[in-house]
């Protein structure tokens, strides 16, 4: 489904990604672990258009969609939940979820994307009228993947989910993209410090370290890898 080349993106005079290459198969969990200023965010960025690469490819469905402008991503089935989730606070939940759904499979879906968004995320429909800037941070990621959810998107990218959030709430939000994953049979594509959560869940993993991509593999190869152990899972 998504199938990146030789990508190179960078920020003045420093190479934020160098040469990178991943793929990611349509219904695959896919998650990228890695340390602060790896590249990361910088990666998902330069998907969905907001940073411009220098060189490289990044193939959706068959498209080189470095050519397509931004704003029309989205409407390709690419959701992106950024990182530190960026709800707009001024609106309610409901409104940021319609937001959400400006695509036109977004508005196809919408009925049936709320109803699923409120049965996964129920405080969400509890707080449904009340302004997102009130909400507590593990909400306001709820409301930031269920924004993602309501464009009806084919590949869900997570950009740190867990970041700021007490360790029960960050389990909670792991444990609802693993049923978004079973239940939606969405491809996701998932960045995320908290390296054991992120590689138990998923199908295949990528470490990213400078930039580069320095090592692939399944959950079991990666975790058996004493420099995984060492540097993410403090083993």
């Amino acid at each position: 489904m998504l199938e990146i080349s030789h990508l190179h993106t960078v920020y003045g005079a420093v190479a934020a990604l160098n040469d990178v290459s991943m793929r990611v198969g349509e219904g695959e969990f896919v998650s990228i672990v890695g340390p602060n200023g790896a590249g990361k965010t910088t990666l998902f960025k330069t998907i969905s258009g907001t940073v411009a690469e220098k060189s490289g490819a990044v193939t959706f469905e068959g498209r080189n969609i470095l050519s397509i402008p931004p704003h029309e991503r989205p409407h390709l089935g690419i959701a992106h939940v950024p990182e530190g989730r960026q709800v707009f606070p001024n609106l309610t939940v409901e409104e940021n979820l319609e937001l959400g759904a400006f695509t036109q499979a977004g508005r196809r879906d919408w009925q049936s994307n709320l109803s699923y968004i409120f049965e996964l995320f129920p405080i969400l429909l509890e707080r449904r009228l009340q302004l997102a800037g009130t909400l507590s941070g593990g909400q306001q990621q709820m409301l930031a993947i269920g924004r993602g959810l309501a464009s009806s998107p084919k590949l869900l990218m997570l950009d740190e989910p867990s970041m700021g959030l007490a360790p029960t709430v960050a389990d909670s939000i792991f444990e609802a993209i693993v049923q978004i994953r079973r239940k939606r049979k969405l491809t996701v594509l998932l960045v995320e410090q908290r390296a054991l959560e992120a590689l138990e869940s998923c199908d295949r993993g990528y470490v990213i370290e400078t930039g580069r991509v320095v090592l692939e593999g399944t959950p079991a190869e990666l975790t058996a890898d004493e420099r995984v152990r060492q540097a993410y899972l403090g083993i």
